[in-house]
């Protein structure tokens, strides 16, 4: 795996805590600035919705610039938009700084999964994009819990210092290791790279990995204030329990970054089921914390075991079109980051209580098993229209 690979795992690493910390910072953000919880969560969905819509935006903006100046300027702004937020003095302006943080976020993403992508085989996808996805499970292990003890003894803010110097030093890793890759003799041509939307697999893969990160993330989002209104925890508990998250989202990243390769629906199914059953137990067992606490961990590995393989999986029916199909992915990834967090708001604010997110949650991994289902049939099917020959992607393996 070359060097470049994990350079863009470590600035994952600063990308992925800024994207999930407010789910342990909930509580002393919405204290701060006034606000109920559920409107403190859609500073979540915030950072999703600016995702959502910068993967592909930056993805074409960028598409004949040279790679490693691009990663540099949007690390290089996401900083930025971190210390924004640290001396945000009003809700509205600590939204707006999560929304350019994240679409620098998003194109970070998008053009570092096309340049780990290029510098590989085709059958160490899932294992290079397990590499990237590693630094986002040490984010979830180290980062997110970090900043809960921070928001806890220092205030919320700090946390936002924090990532910020994190952003800085990832800066540095990227301009001094990251290789200078060449652009393509024949220059992109987004014309040809958007006739990807045209397959209709690439769509089930769009809705299969928004289903089944949204159904998690429905309820991650408000595992703080589950823990601790619901459970009985102390708050000093938060940042144990999402540090073991993490530590699961390592081992599912892990297991699934080696697996997805040779089996990648098969991976995609059990992982999406073992999630949904999570949930549902979660819901019924909410109020006990030993409960609670296993099953938080064992979310982190059905969530992020599936992760390689729903990134793999995109660029298999999308090779074509690279830079695309990485921004397609991490768009995806965040409308599940936006609808289950504006998913779990709903229902919380409809008086059903912290519980019920897990039920919505679970509601939306069995969509999303559904769309898994319909694509590995689509799969298998002798009559399925190819409309991506061109890609080298072809090769994937037909087996489950």
């Amino acid at each position: 795996m070359p060097l470049a690979v994990y350079i863009l795992g470590l600035s994952v690493f600063a990308l992925g805590t800024s994207e999930f910390m407010l789910s342990g910072l909930l509580p002393p953000i919405a204290d701060d600035m006034n606000v109920s919880i559920p409107r403190a969560g859609l500073l979540i969905s915030a950072f999703a919705v600016g995702m959502v819509i910068g993967a592909p935006l930056l993805a074409v903006a960028t598409l004949r610039l040279p790679r490693k100046t691009t990663l540099t300027v949007l690390i290089s702004t996401f900083g930025l938009g971190q210390l924004a937020g640290a001396l945000a003095p009003s809700y509205g302006i600590l939204f707006a700084s999560r929304v350019v943080s994240a679409l620098a976020c998003a194109g970070f993403w998008a053009v570092g999964a096309a340049v780990a992508i290029a510098m590989v085989p085709v059958g160490a996808r899932a294992r290079a994009m397990a590499v990237m996805i590693g630094g986002l499970s040490i984010a979830n292990v180290l980062g997110v819990p970090a900043g809960a003890f921070l928001g806890e003894h220092l205030g919320w803010r700090s946390a936002f210092w924090a990532v910020g110097a994190a952003s800085a030093i990832a800066l540095v890793g990227v301009v001094t290791l990251i290789p200078r890759i060449p652009l393509p003799d024949e220059k992109p041509r987004l014309r040809r790279e958007l006739t990807i939307y045209r397959d209709r697999q690439v769509w089930l893969a769009v809705a299969v990995t928004a289903l089944a990160a949204g159904g998690v993330f429905c309820a991650f989002s408000y595992l703080a204030p589950l823990l601790t209104d619901v459970s009985g925890l102390d708050a000093n508990w938060v940042p144990t329990v999402l540090a073991l998250f993490g530590i699961g989202a390592l081992i599912g990243t892990t297991i699934g970054g080696r697996v997805a390769d040779a089996h990648l629906f098969g991976v995609l199914l059990s992982g999406i089921t073992a999630s949904t059953v999570f949930l549902v137990a979660l819901a019924l067992l909410a109020h006990s914390p030993v409960a609670t606490v296993i099953l938080s961990f064992l979310l982190g590995v059905s969530a992020f075991y599936t992760a390689p393989a729903l990134n793999a999986r995109m660029f298999n029916v999308a090779g074509a079109a690279p830079t695309l199909a990485g921004a397609t992915t991490t768009a995806a990834f965040n409308l599940g980051n936006t609808g289950g967090p504006w998913l779990g708001g709903t229902v919380i604010d409809a008086g059903l209580g912290f519980p019920s997110t897990a039920w919505a949650g679970a509601a939306m991994t069995v969509l999303g098993l559904v769309a898994a289902a319909v694509a590995l049939r689509l799969h298998r099917s002798p009559s399925r229209v190819v409309s991506r020959s061109a890609a080298p992607a072809d090769h994937e393996p037909s087996h489950v």
